[in-house]
């Protein structure tokens, strides 16, 4: 999947929980509106995905108040000092989280910063194609991303 692809996905999840990327584009990147691809492509082109994906308009719709959202925290390995002074190392499972926090874009935001790849990081919040499947009733639910963006 192609860095334009995710970002179609991900802004049409967002779009889905009330975030209007049109007038997110227009007020911070550009005042004349090419389209969602057009849009979207300038993003990826020039590297100003990351003003999209760092912002709190788009994290508070992509993560939104009180929506329980699934996914998966990754293994884990880390060492500590247990009650007997000794240093053990800890080796966790990955395990499903769920979120219903109001303000968790907040976490969510820092967590993607210290991340090495922060679209990865998003990537883990898409539902998977078993979620689409069973939430396909209607036609909101065939539509492509640009479809859904463009409302």
């Amino acid at each position: 999947m192609t860095r334009s692809e995710t970002l179609l996905i991900l802004i049409s999840q967002a779009h889905a929980n009330g975030f209007e990327f049109r007038r997110w584009f227009q007020a911070n990147i550009h005042p004349e509106w090419p389209g969602a691809e057009q849009a979207v492509a300038l993003l990826t082109g020039e590297g100003r995905f990351y003003a999209l994906i760092f912002s709190h308009d788009f994290a508070r719709s992509f993560w939104k108040k009180g929506a329980q959202m699934n996914f998966v925290v990754p293994a884990a390995t880390y060492s500590r000092m247990n009650g007997k002074g000794e240093v053990v190392t800890i080796n966790r499972k990955p395990f499903t989280r769920r979120t219903i926090k109001a303000d968790v874009w907040k976490y969510h935001l820092r967590q993607m910063a210290i991340c090495e790849d922060p679209m990865r990081y998003l990537k883990r919040f898409l539902p998977t194609h078993e979620d689409a499947q069973m939430s396909q009733n209607g036609k909101a639910a065939n539509l492509s991303p640009v479809e859904k963006i463009r409302g």
